[in-house]
């Protein structure tokens, strides 16, 4: 019977130092898992704030050039930009606007002149 039990006993001793493996590897692997998510996590908040950056430099330069195109789109702008390269371009008088009414048949202040009708009309 002794030698049942010797051989009884180094089973329970394999089964022991096998559950002990397996422990440490669930621990270790655990771990592993845990330190390779914090890495994740640091680095995508790394690229959201580089991206966030790059997203509040871009607002800034749209907004610097939202304003030199209002510059240059001003009224006073265009005028010194017309004289400058002298283009010989002059303000609408008002006698050269037509004023169409909303139903589109009659220009007022137009004198009923031929042309004035011409272009209202279409024809």
């Amino acid at each position: 019977m002794a030698k049942n039990r010797k051989n009884h006993a180094t089973a329970v001793r394999l089964v022991t130092a096998l559950k002990t493996l397996l422990l440490c590897l669930l621990i270790g692997g655990s771990a592993a898992g845990y330190v390779l998510q914090k890495n994740t996590i640091y680095e995508l908040g790394r690229q959201i704030r580089e991206k966030e950056a790059v997203l509040e430099r871009l607002k800034w330069e749209n907004r610097i050039r939202a304003n030199q195109l209002a510059d240059l789109q001003s009224p006073a702008k265009l005028a010194d930009r017309v004289r400058e390269k002298k283009l010989g371009l002059t303000m609408t008088q008002p006698w050269q606007v037509i004023w169409l009414n909303e139903n589109g048949i009659q220009a007022a202040g137009t004198n009923g002149s031929p042309d004035a009708q011409l272009l209202v009309s279409g024809k």
